[in-house]
C-alpha cells in the first residue's frame, strides 16, 4: 500500500468534500472546476494527482483495487441544501447528489484513507469519453469498483448495453392532398413497426416460460424527433434520434439487424455500441462488498440494472473483477427532487474503506 494509506478522512471531511462537488455545477462538458475541487481534496492530503487530457482526475496508487466514478452530470439546477428530520435524518438536495457526485466523494475519501488507486471521470452522461480515453491509456488494475448508485447496502453486478443510431429519410416535395406518403410519414411508420418486432420477440420470449424480466428484454426508445419541408422547398426530410439497450445474451449486431429489417425508406447512421455486463456474484469483488456490508450492519442486495454505465467499457477491456457501488436510490437519478440521505453516504464510505482494505490485502 502507498505512504497515503494511513490519512485519516473524518465523515466531516467526506461530507464537505461532497457537498463542494454537488454546489458545482458540472453538466458534462463542464466538468473542469468539479475536477479541479476533487484533485485539491487529495493534494491537501499527499496524493499524487493530475487532469489528464481529457479532463479526468487521475490519482494512482495501489492497484489492487481501482475506485472509479464520473464527474459530469445531467443538467438541471436544484438548489443545494441540507435538511433535517424530525427523526434526526439529514439529506443533501442537489443535482448530482445522488448520479454520481455521491458515489464520486465516497470512492475519493475510501481511496485516500487506504492508498489506492482512484480516477474520477467525464463525459459518462454523454459519450463516456473518459473512461474510454481511460481503457485505452491505462493497463488493467486487479480489480475495478465503478461508482454509480446502489444504495449503500447493494452492488450492482450487471447492465445492458447501449446502441444508439440517427435515422434520416426524404421525399420530394408535394401538395399535402396527395395521399402518397411524405418522410414525416415514413418516419413515423418506420418506428411503429420497429416498436413492434421488439414487442414480438418479448411476446415469444414470454411464450417459452412467463414474463420476461426487462434486464433481459431489448428496450427500444426514441429520445428525438424532427421534421418538415427542407430550406429550399423541394423535398420533405425526417430524422429520428433512437436508442436501444442490450440485454446480455443479445448482441448490437442482431439488434442492427432487426431495426434495418424494417427499413422501406431511409437509412440509418450507427454509433459504436457499448457491449451488456454481468458480472459472477462469486468474484473475490463481490465477496468483498457481502463482507463488508455486513461488517456495517446490512443485508447485502445483488443487483441487475436496466441502464447502461462506464462499468460495461471496463468489462469490455479490462480482464478483472469488478462491480459498481455507491449510496443513493437510483430511482432519483436525473429527477427534478434528487437528494441523498447522508447516513446512507457515511455507511457507503466506510463499506468502500472495507472492500478496499480486504483487496488490497497480500
Amino acid at each position: 500500500m502507498s505512504e497515503s494509506a494511513d490519512v485519516s478522512v473524518s465523515d466531516e471531511s467526506a461530507r464537505e468534500l461532497l457537498h463542494d462537488l454537488v454546489a458545482i455545477p458540472s453538466p458534462s462538458g463542464e466538468e473542469r472546476e468539479c475536477a479541479e475541487r476533487l484533485a485539491a481534496f487529495f493534494e491537501e492530503r499527499g496524493r499524487e494527482v493530475w487532469l489528464d487530457e481529457v479532463g479526468n482526475v487521475r490519482a494512482p496508487a495501489d492497484d489492487s483495487v481501482l475506485l472509479t466514478s464520473h464527474i459530469d452530470t445531467v443538467p438541471g439546477d436544484i438548489p443545494v441544501r441540507t435538511e433535517e428530520s424530525e427523526d434526526g435524518t439529514e439529506t443533501l438536495w442537489g443535482r448530482g447528489s445522488v448520479d454520481a457526485t455521491g458515489p464520486l466523494a465516497a470512492m475519493a475519501a475510501a481511496a485516500v484513507e487506504n492508498g489506492v488507486s482512484f480516477v474520477g471521470v467525464v463525459g459518462e452522461e454523454t459519450d463516456s469519453r473518459g473512461a474510454r480515453h481511460l481503457v485505452a491509456e491505462r493497463e488493467a488494475p486487479d480489480a475495478v469498483v465503478n461508482g454509480e448508485p446502489s444504495g449503500w447496502d447493494g452492488v450492482t453486478l450487471g447492465y445492458r448495453g447501449f446502441l444508439a443510431g440517427e435515422y434520416a429519410v426524404e421525399t420530394d416535395s408535394a401538395h399535402t392532398s396527395r395521399p402518397d406518403p411524405n418522410a414525416i410519414q415514413h418516419a413515423m411508420d418506420w418506428w411503429q413497426s420497429v416498436e413492434d418486432a421488439f414487442a414480438d420477440e418479448g411476446r415469444d420470449a414470454e411464450d417459452g416460460g412467463g414474463e420476461t424480466p426487462v434486464f433481459e428484454q431489448v428496450t427500444a426508445k426514441p429520445v428525438a424527433f424532427a421534421g418538415g419541408t427542407a430550406a429550399d422547398g423541394l423535398s420533405v426530410e425526417a430524422s429520428a434520434e433512437v436508442q436501444f439497450r442490450i440485454p446480455p445474451g443479445a448482441t448490437a449486431a442482431g439488434i442492427r439487424e432487426t431495426v434495418e429489417a424494417e427499413l422501406d425508406e431511409g437509412a440509418i447512421d450507427w454509433r459504436e455500441p457499448i457491449p451488456p455486463v454481468m458480472e459472477t456474484p462469486r468474484s473475490e469483488v463481490a465477496r468483498a462488498f457481502r463482507a463488508a456490508i455486513r461488517r456495517v450492519g446490512g443485508d447485502p442486495r445483488l443487483l441487475r440494472k436496466t441502464g447502461t454505465s462506464d462499468m460495461n467499457l471496463y468489462a469490455g477491456a479490462w480482464d478483472c473483477p469488478m462491480a459498481t457501488y455507491g449510496p443513493g436510490d437510483s430511482d432519483l437519478d436525473h429527477a427534478p427532487n434528487e437528494h441523498l440521505d447522508l447516513g446512507g453516504f457515511d455507511r457507503s464510505v466506510a463499506v468502500l474503506n472495507a472492500v478496499s482494505e480486504d483487496l488490497a490485502e497480500p
